[in-house]
């Protein structure tokens, strides 16, 4: 998957939690969604009282469904329950446990979330 589709893919599953996703799309997503943030932050001058501060944040609210939608479906990809996601609330433990995660490769074959989206 390339960056123009997972961009895609995001916006086309905008809040689908079913399913499984590849670790290259998530990452490519997480990737657009940090340029997002770059841009508007730079276009803001990092404020958020101006133009472009508030379109940032409007941005930010409209990126954030998807955003966990994709991290869902990537916890889904190594056979482990969305629910798991709400570890980030944990502090730093909670984060590298969601990393080392978010870049394990997938499970091979199917799972009880549905066929390896890589097609093996």
């Amino acid at each position: 998957m390339n960056f123009g589709e997972a961009i895609k893919f995001g916006f086309s599953n905008y809040a689908n939690f079913q399913g499984r996703s590849r670790r290259s799309g998530y990452w490519y997503w997480a990737l657009f969604n940090a340029l997002v943030t770059f841009m508007f932050n730079v276009l803001a001058g990092g404020k958020t009282d101006n133009f472009f501060g508030i379109l940032g944040t409007i941005a930010g609210l409209a990126l954030l469904l998807p955003s966990l939608a994709y991290a869902v479906r990537r916890l889904h990809d190594i056979d482990k329950s969305g629910w798991f996601i709400l570890f980030a609330l944990i502090p730093l433990v909670g984060w590298i446990f969601l990393l080392v995660w978010y870049v394990k490769d997938s499970e091979p074959g199917t799972n009880r979330f549905g066929a390896n989206p890589k097609g093996a």
